[in-house]
Parts: structure tokens; sequence; C-alpha cells
């Protein structure tokens, strides 16, 4: 399986403020760390209150976007939960309903490497048609992102490696 996207809210307004956060489903299955906009409730009987996530757009259309975090709890055969230890492995299904959050100035997040598009660099940005954050040199009118510390995740895999892998801390530092 390929690594999919994890991240950490070190420190977001979200936390405080309930208007900031909402339930999305998507066409597309979605990994913690994903960016979208909402324009538009679902229209799928018993989701009143869930909005649909579509992609980001140029323009308009990457300021004010929101960001996938849904706890990182595995579900098998819609029976079982938690079966595997790996967050790296989790991704939320299409159509299923997740968590979002609308990224703030100021806001704190973690998250490592295949939640970023591209090398790393400065600042990673909300770019036209991309799902994912990505790395670039200069901020953008945008969702931005810059580039504070490289740490680590330490992962629980059950190997006798270093059961750790590089993450990057970001702190957004602009909406629009």
């Amino acid at each position: 399986m390929t690594a999919k996207g994890i991240l950490v809210p070190s420190a977001i307004a979200a936390k405080d403020v309930d208007a900031w956060n909402r339930s999305g489903v998507c066409a597309t299955a979605i990994e913690n760390g994903m960016i979208m906009s909402f324009s538009a409730k679902s229209a799928t009987a018993g989701e009143a209150e869930v909005w649909t996530a579509a992609v980001p757009a140029s323009g308009a259309g990457l300021i004010g976007l929101w960001m996938a975090y849904e706890p990182e709890v595995v579900v098998t055969n819609a029976q079982y939960k938690g079966l595997d230890p790996d967050i790296r492995n989790f991704e939320v299904p299409i159509g299923d309903i997740f968590s979002a959050f609308k990224v703030q100035v100021g806001d704190i997040i973690t998250v490592n490497a295949e939640a970023l598009a591209g090398s790393i660099n400065t600042y990673a940005v909300a770019t036209n048609a991309a799902w994912k954050l990505t790395w670039a040199a200069a901020a953008v009118s945008g969702v931005t992102f810059i580039l504070r510390d490289t740490v680590y995740f330490s992962l629980a895999d059950g190997s006798i490696g270093t059961q750790r892998i590089t993450a990057y801390e970001l702190e957004c530092i602009a909406i629009s």
C-alpha cells in the first residue's frame, strides 16, 4: 500500500470555533491534510449537514479552503476498527463522511512528506486542481503555509527499525 498523508493539528483555530469545522463527502478518496472547497451541501438522503468537497481551482477557488482531518481509525469490512497500527495506511474511502476544518492564518500543523506535492521548499501552497498543498519558493494569493521546522513522526509499526519518518511543521501565513 502506498503511504498516505498524515496530519497533526498542533495549534488550529478550529479547535475553539465550531463554525470552522464541517463534515464532508467526496467522489475521491480523501487523505488527512488534503485541501478542498465546500460550496454546497450533499444532496444524498440522510446527509443534510454534510458538505460536498471539491478540488481547489485557480483564482478565488484557492481562498478560504478547508483541510481534511479525520481520526486514523482503519475500518475493515465495515465491522472491525483499528486493525492496522500504521497511520500511513489510512484514507477515507470514496463516499464516506469525513471531518474537515477551515484553515486560518496562524494555524500550525505537522504533516508527512506524502501529504505534500513536489520537492521540499520554503512554502506549501494551494494550487489549481490539486488536493495536496504543493511546495513552492514563494507565497501565493490563496492558502499559504511557511515551513517552520523539520521534525519526526514516531510510528508503531512493529518493526525493529527506526520507526520514525520525517515530518514538516507548517504555519499558515495567508488564506486569501
